[in-house]
């Protein structure tokens, strides 16, 4: 079988696997809604202490800053003399978009216009996104294998994927990582084209720092979560949960991976605390790390186009 047809059977089948998937979710986020208090959901989240809410945002905060730094990375990688103060905006702006509308907007077309505006090259901002994913990814493949191949998270009976599958997981991503790291210190070939855009592999050093802060933004990540859920819950276990709950959401292409995250948290915790409490602490997560940011970009977008325009005004001649 040549590689082109094994390519054409895996698309045929990829939409409809992704739609049964969907579909599971939906039925499974509808049962455990039918058994959910509700009455305890909104009880938790009217007893939630500012304290509480002040460090959520504040870990919301450091996140946000902290994949905005994955940009300054691809300043480096892309040696252009741009100023800090100029790229943690853009990373800032993006990522909320890219939360909440899906990285083709906020990843992909809030970048290319605001680096655009930058004088960044359409090449340069290709290979900025790109480092900024491989960032992400490889760091939460560094992290989810450790997390995963530790045994921290225990599957439920009559999963599909056993504990053990999700330890082999977990060694899988750990070899990924290193390969990745591997190719970047020992690689003789150091650059391949990619429809046009030249794309280079960066340093060991670029390597290490890349995981480091894409496992930093997901430890963050769940740490909002962790301070927002009920406290008899261990960090390492609500940190698994969070990243076996990233792979239905890639799997499933939803927004925000909107119902999804509840979804896995309420199944692979349920044991461990109440539904309600639970789902409160997630309603809770999805204000402080989602819509919050969400609405303070779009005071940072409008007045960064409002800045843009006035400039153009002020160049065009009388």
């Amino acid at each position: 079988m040549t590689s082109e047809a094994s390519g054409s059977r895996f698309a045929r089948w990829k939409k409809p696997l992704t739609v049964a998937f969907f579909l599971l979710l939906i039925v499974l986020f509808t049962l455990l809604a039918r058994r959910i208090d509700w009455s305890e959901v909104f009880e938790t989240l009217g007893n939630f202490k500012v304290r509480t809410l002040i460090i959520a945002g504040g870990l919301t905060a450091c996140s946000f800053v902290v994949y905005a730094c994955f940009d300054l990375i691809g300043r480096t990688y892309i040696r252009q003399p741009l100023r800090w103060k100029q790229i943690l905006p853009v990373g800032i702006i993006s990522y909320a978009f890219n939360l909440n509308l899906s990285a083709w907007v906020g990843g992909i077309a809030m970048r290319y216009r605001l680096y655009s505006r930058l004088g960044v090259s359409t090449g340069n901002i290709a290979k900025i996104l790109g480092l900024s994913l491989a960032t992400n990814w490889f760091g939460y493949m560094a992290l989810a294998g450790v997390v995963f191949s530790s045994g921290l998270v225990t599957m439920p009976p009559g999963w599909k994927v056993s504990s053990g599958a999700l330890q082999g997981i977990g060694v899988l991503l750990v070899l990924a990582s290193l390969g990745y790291l591997a190719a970047c210190q020992f690689s003789k070939k150091r650059a391949w084209s990619i429809r046009g855009i030249e794309i280079n592999l960066p340093s060991l050093r670029m390597a290490c720092l890349q995981l480091a802060l894409g496992a930093l933004n997901w430890s963050l990540m769940a740490a909002v979560i962790f301070t927002l859920l009920p406290a008899k819950l261990d960090y390492p276990l609500v940190l698994g949960v969070l990243l076996i709950s990233a792979i239905a959401g890639v799997i499933t292409h939803i927004p925000a991976g909107l119902g999804v995250l509840e979804a896995v948290f309420i199944a692979l915790l349920q044991h461990e605390a109440s539904r309600g409490s639970l789902l409160a602490g997630l309603i809770a997560y999805r204000a402080i790390y989602f819509i919050l940011p969400l609405l303070i970009a779009l005071v940072m977008y409008v007045g960064v186009e409002a800045k843009a325009k006035a400039l153009r005004v002020k160049k065009t001649p009388a």
